[in-house]
């Protein structure tokens, strides 16, 4: 699925009819991924191929888990830059006092602490691609200086006094609209328009479900293999129910659970028990619209901001009070597990804690501080 920025009213999609046959025989594609058998990801394919011919910015969007960063390295593999660095740097884990540093790096005795020079992201990726993901969890005071540095070809170290021109071409990932970031204020809307040049966009899984079971196989694969196991088969009423599940975690939820599988095959029925039951019967299978519950209760909810929209009475024409009642909506359904609830909206766990500080504050203020998910049983694997 690819798509173009509506920067220039010469700039064209390409048609449907035209991507219908890869650029390359999938035999020969300069990557090594599961790319599954659906017509949208043979879409897909063509345009990596053709874009890795193009140095020119790119936004990949797509829900959590399903292949992001995979599409950008596709990107890599296929262009002239394949044999200089890929760094990727995760937006959404910079210290936002540090950004800057990060990013662009920093002389020696810039600040305190700064002992020796740094080169930062940009200079490491330099005659390669950078990845910049989760993009729409930039920090806005930094966002004008990515600007810059796209525009120009060139960073200024903190502390610096002269730029360094530097060789990058830049792939953003999110899986926010950053259309709807941009009407908010939270992103700015000349970066927006100076990364989407090329848009590829990565349909969830639940979009292409005859893949699953090629992704199954794949993975049992793949962990029988690092762990010197037997190969898991699922039965076929097994596989029936992989197939009938939405996968909010998409690709990355399916592998863990074939990983948990692989490492307790004695206990795989309560594995898969555990995961099936880990999202609201409705999102097993798409409802239609008019099926969408509504919170219980007439009235707002206890920590809904004055002025809110009863939660019963839909549809809500407020943005920000539609995505309060998608959080406190997705928080009932995990039974209050943000990490589950995190899932059911596609967000990070850190996003995730600022939406719940956002729509449920009373709770945020009773609970205090959430602490950080603990790993094995706690993160579920999705």
């Amino acid at each position: 699925m690819l798509q173009t920025s509506p920067i220039s009213p010469t700039l064209q999609p390409i048609p449907v009819k035209e991507a219908r046959e890869p650029a390359l025989p999938r035999g020969d594609l300069p990557w090594s991924r599961v790319v599954g058998e659906a017509e949208v990801m043979r879409l897909l394919e063509q345009a990596i191929v053709r874009v890795g011919a193009f140095d020119c910015p790119v936004l990949v969007t797509g829900e959590t888990g399903c292949g992001k960063e995979e599409v950008a390295r596709a990107i890599h593999a296929s262009g002239s830059r394949a044999s200089r660095p890929f760094v990727a740097v995760n937006c959404g884990a910079i210290v936002s006092t540090l950004a800057e540093s990060q990013l662009f790096g920093h002389a020696r005795g810039s600040f305190t602490g700064a002992d020796a020079s740094t080169a930062g992201a940009f200079r490491a990726a330099d005659g390669g691609i950078l990845f910049l993901d989760e993009i729409g969890e930039m920090p806005l005071d930094l966002q004008p200086k990515l600007l810059r540095a796209l525009q120009q070809r060139e960073v200024t170290p903190v502390g610096a006094t002269r730029p360094i021109p530097v060789d990058v071409q830049v792939i953003a990932a999110t899986n926010r609209d950053l259309a709807v970031e941009v009407a908010a204020g939270r992103f700015r809307e000349d970066l927006f328009y100076r990364l989407n040049v090329i848009h590829l966009s990565i349909p969830p899984l639940r979009a292409r479900r005859d893949d699953i079971p090629r992704f199954v196989a794949h993975f049992s694969r793949h962990f029988a293999a690092i762990y010197g196991l037997a190969v898991w088969q699922p039965d076929a009423a097994t596989l029936s129910r992989f197939v009938d599940f939405a996968w909010p975690g998409n690709v990355r939820q399916l592998a863990q659970t074939i990983q948990r599988v692989a490492i307790f095959a004695d206990q795989v029925e309560a594995i898969l028990d555990e995961t099936f039951a880990a999202s609201p019967p409705d999102l097993r299978m798409p409802a239609a619209p008019r099926d969408i519950p509504a919170a219980v209760g007439a009235g707002p909810a206890p920590d809904a901001p004055a002025g809110a929209v009863p939660e019963a009475s839909l549809p809500i024409l407020q943005l920000d009070e539609l995505r309060r009642l998608a959080v406190r909506q997705a928080l009932a359904a995990a039974e209050g597990h943000r990490g589950r609830a995190a899932l059911l909206l596609g967000v990070s766990p850190n996003t995730m804690t600022k939406l719940v500080a956002d729509a449920c504050p009373g709770e945020q203020a009773a609970r205090g501080r959430p602490r950080k998910a603990r790993g094995v049983k706690g993160a579920r694997l999705g």
